[in-house]
């Protein structure tokens, strides 16, 4: 394997790491920032109030998103690293 190839798979690799968490990621920022603000306009300083919130709507886009998750790892592994493994 050249440094290339190397550089190249690394890349990939990271790029889907960034679509696969990008859902999740998104969900915990709009379901904190709502949440900051709805605690902000009523003066309600609860912790539980941002963590199941944020938790159960993770779990929502979580489980909506998996097959897309799947897909996607099996995708990259079926067509870049499997194929490189087997080349030698």
């Amino acid at each position: 394997m050249t440094e290339a190839a190397f550089y190249d798979v690394m890349r990939h690799g990271l790029w889907i790491a960034v679509k696969i968490s990008a859902p999740l990621l998104m969900v915990a920022l709009v379901t904190g920032v709502v949440i900051g603000l709805f605690q902000a306009l009523t003066s309600v300083q609860e912790m539980t109030l941002t963590f199941v919130p944020k938790v159960a709507a993770m779990l929502a886009v979580f489980w909506v998103s998996m097959s897309f998750m799947t897909a996607t790892l099996s995708s990259f592994y079926g067509d870049i690293v499997i194929p490189m493994i087997a080349g030698g």
